[in-house]
């Protein structure tokens, strides 16, 4: 199998997953409240798209770093979203761009497993 299938495949899986998330999860747009989640504890995962700038993206794995240390239970992960902004917002189905999505409840959606693995 060719390497742009394999990753144009995990992209469509990691889309229905978070689509599935949208409608059953909850789920906070934008850098501020994953900033927010990632403070209270609240997030389980952390979907970063490709062209996020690089301090942002630092900040928030630093964040999130920090919420592992002093959580004991499930891990924050971070996820860098193959696709830009705009892809990311539309996966979301949104009609605007989405730089950062935090996933507080996965609801019935096990993006948290399959991206772990």
């Amino acid at each position: 199998m060719a390497p742009g299938k394999k990753s144009k495949r995990a992209v469509e899986n990691i889309n229905s997953r978070l689509q599935l998330v949208m409608k059953s999860g909850k789920v906070e747009l934008g850098y501020k409240s994953t900033l927010k989640t990632l403070r209270q504890g609240k997030s389980k995962l952390v979907l970063i798209s490709s062209n996020t700038p690089p301090l942002r993206k630092s900040e928030i794995e630093y964040y999130a770093m920090l919420a592992n240390n002093n959580k004991s239970g499930s891990k924050t992960q971070v996820h860098h979203y193959a696709g830009t902004n705009s892809e990311l917002g539309t996966a979301c189905g949104k009609y605007f761009r989405v730089g950062v999505a935090s996933v507080t409840d996965p609801g019935d959606s096990d993006i948290c497993n399959s991206l772990a693995a």
